[in-house]
């Protein structure tokens, strides 16, 4: 027994233990004397004197209330054990060392009948450890938790945790602060009811989206419905809680935005309407660009009334005005209420607005605008739409009254409040530069097209013939154009036919188009001896004196006269000018190319030709200026062609018919005016009432053909 490396027998087989993977001893009598160590035990903890006392053979041991219970195993015989025991072993160098073990103490008996115990020893150093940590790690998750819980009570921002689906599974002290909903009010997805209604359905994509991609942070901003009822833009900012790859949960503040937001949305806003108005030149395209600013963020239908009478209107006058322009949200009835003029009544809510000059506010039942709140042309579409509130601004330019903006808002939408209207405000004046110059450019434009229409007169009865003149201003086009026709006759009885183009789209070149055709007229009637080429080449002359270098203008000289046979013909020459067309009745269509010179105001000493052709009865002769066969990217002649074919086919049509199909024909959308002007023979080689044409004298052209001047 005196052996200490425990190798030899000790009569009470317990070899058996030796290959055992675990430390197993074996201790005999009430003294506990150590009788068996195998090897796994003497690695763990040295080699031990054999029977000498437990107490001795580890009297190095700091714990020894262990000892205890060999007594308590030994007397009771009952097994005992014992879970991460901590015991501190010495080790060489004065060092020692911290270690846990799982001890079993079990009743022995030998086969002599010695009672003794025996001990089983698993060492469990790593896995206390490691539960440790997990024990350390989560008591400080739970302190921060608690002072994450501390701060989400106490502060200002909605804190909230949701699962990885977005449903709200931990109640949240400021959301509840915030909106008023209660905890089962918003667990789940019952927080979604406290979004703007307006904002609901774009707030969920943006979630849905953010649920597919997994951002490190997701960002968004919505209304919420705060306590007191009214909504407030919160910035929402969310990141994913990953565990094991996977989204186990998302926390999220949401941080109460509504003064930056409103700074912001000022600042775009007036941003976007001084680069709406940059580039028109009309009040039209003007005032119908900020009505897309104002459509949808701040109402939802803008229309634009502009004064067609300038000054204050008296107060027991009506309020004259013309709408030109409307737009309204996408989901409201699309048919706004056409262009068209209106009278204000004196009593009405718009013409308040226009003699008081400031903004008029009213809310009313859905669908249900009180008389004299709106225009009446706009009030069926209000009603249709479910309009609950209107705005109604006037538009002061250069101290004037120059229109008056209508808005509405309608179904779900808040009222407008003094904000909104404060920055539509805001947005009119911001466009005041460009609106007073597109009113300033409108007023020449009226005193330009005054006079163009003045210029261009109804053509005159003359007896065997029918003449018809159609004027169509561009759709497209900002300014006046410079189209014009004349048509007279001359004292012995000829009719004359004029058709021009002045370059320039102004009242100067309104101005220039009025002296060309009066002088025109003037060399056409005095120079009626000579042909049109050389009435031409005077008025050449005459434009070069009066604007030198600065105009040039396209024209056609034609007159119609009586041929030595009794029937018609043509005398005519351009300058710089399409061609004339004529149709005869039974559809043949021709262009006259052959008098064809260059444009006034460029070669006014050269001379210019004058062509003759015969004129069959039922025939059609047509002028007319290029914008009837111009459309941007094809060539000339394409449109050329287009006319020959579509006017053959008008030959039987009245002379008045025929104009209205061919300007029906034109394109859309030109950015030139078109002016026509057509002359119809009647059948037969002469009419009751038409006069023979007396021989003038002087140089005649031939037949037919061409004929210098």
């Amino acid at each position: 027994m005196g052996r200490t490396d425990g190798s030899a027998s000790s009569g009470l087989a317990l070899e058996v233990f030796d290959p055992a993977p675990v430390a197993v001893a074996a201790v005999l009598g009430p003294r506990h004397l150590l009788a068996y160590t195998n090897a796994d035990y003497r690695k763990v903890f040295g080699a031990r004197p054999l029977g000498v006392p437990l107490r001795e053979a580890f009297s190095d041991l700091e714990t020894r209330e262990y000892f205890s219970l060999f007594d308590r195993v030994f007397a009771e015989r009952e097994a005992v054990r014992v879970e991460e025991a901590p015991v501190v072993l010495a080790r060489a160098g004065g060092t020692s060392e911290r270690h846990f073990f799982t001890f079993s103490l079990s009743p022995l008996t030998t086969r002599t009948g010695e009672h003794g115990v025996l001990v089983v020893a698993v060492e469990t150093t790593r896995q206390t450890a490691a539960a440790e940590r997990i024990r350390v790690l989560s008591e400080e998750r739970r302190r921060a938790l608690q002072r994450y819980r501390s701060l989400v009570t106490a502060g200002a921002q909605v804190v909230w945790v949701s699962d990885a689906d977005g449903r709200f599974v931990e109640p949240s002290p400021g959301w509840q602060r915030v909106t008023g909903q209660t905890w089962e009010e918003y667990r789940g997805d019952g927080w979604t009811e406290a979004i703007h209604p307006q904002d609901r359905e774009a707030a969920r994509r943006a979630q849905v989206e953010a649920l597919e991609r997994l951002p490190d942070v997701f960002r968004w901003t919505y209304r919420l419905r705060t306590a007191d009822g009214g909504y407030r833009h919160f910035a929402v900012r969310a990141v994913p809680i990953r565990e094991n790859g996977a989204v186990a949960e998302w926390v999220g503040t949401c941080t109460d935005v509504e003064e930056q937001w409103r700074r912001d949305r000022r600042e775009e806003i007036l941003a976007r309407a001084a680069a709406a108005v940059t580039e028109t030149m009309r009040v039209q395209d003007a005032f119908a660009a900020l009505g897309r600013v104002i459509v949808p963020d701040l109402a939802d239908e803008c229309a634009v009334y502009l004064a067609l009478e300038p000054g204050d209107p008296p107060p027991d006058r009506p309020v004259l005005v013309e709408r030109v322009a409307a737009v309204a949200r996408d989901g409201l009835p699309p048919e706004l209420p056409p262009r068209r003029t209106e009278r204000f009544p004196p009593d009405s809510a718009p013409a308040r607005a226009v003699r008081e000059r400031r903004p008029v506010r009213a809310a009313f039942p859905p669908g249900a605008v009180p008389p004299g709140t709106a225009p009446r042309g706009s009030v069926p579409w209000l009603t249709a739409a479910s309009a609950h509130g209107m705005a109604l601004l006037p538009v002061v330019v250069d101290g004037v009254v120059t229109a008056l903006v209508s808005t509405a808002v309608c179904g779900d939408r808040d009222p407008l409040g003094e904000e909104d209207v404060e920055l539509m405000l805001a947005v009119l004046e911001r466009a005041h530069g460009a609106v007073s110059g597109a009113l300033r450019l409108q007023r020449a434009q009226r005193v330009a097209l005054a006079l163009q229409r003045s210029l261009l007169t109804e053509p005159p009865r003359v007896p065997g013939v029918e003449i018809a003149a159609r004027y169509l201003p561009s759709p497209a086009a900002a300014e006046v154009g410079g189209d014009w026709y004349d048509s007279f006759v001359l004292p012995c009885g000829d009719p004359v036919l004029i058709i021009g183009d002045v370059t320039g789209h102004d009242v100067e070149a309104a101005v220039t188009m009025g002296r060309l055709r009066n002088m025109l007229r003037a060399l056409a009637v005095d120079r009626r001896e000579e042909l049109p080429g050389e009435v031409l080449r005077r008025l050449d002359l005459a434009l070069r004196a009066m604007a030198p270098g600065e105009t040039t203008a396209t024209c056609t000289l034609a007159r119609v006269e009586r041929s030595p046979d009794g029937g018609r013909r043509l005398v005519h020459s351009a300058a710089g000018h399409p061609p004339p067309l004529l149709v005869t009745g039974d559809g043949n269509a021709r262009l006259l190319a052959a008098a064809h010179g260059p444009l006034l105001g460029v070669l006014p000493d050269v001379p210019r030709g004058s062509s003759v052709d015969p004129l069959p009865p039922g025939s059609t002769l047509l002028l007319y200026t290029d914008g009837l066969v111009e459309r941007p990217g094809e060539d000339i002649d394409e449109g050329l062609a287009r006319l020959l074919r579509h006017a053959a086919g008008l030959a039987r049509e009245p002379v008045e018919a025929f104009c209205d199909e061919l300007l029906a024909a034109a394109d859309p959308t030109g950015h030139d005016d078109i002016a026509v002007i057509a002359l119809r023979l009647p059948e037969g080689p002469r009419t009751a009432g038409d006069p023979a044409v007396p021989d003038r004298g002087g140089p005649r052209p031939g037949p037919s053909g061409s004929v210098g001047s």
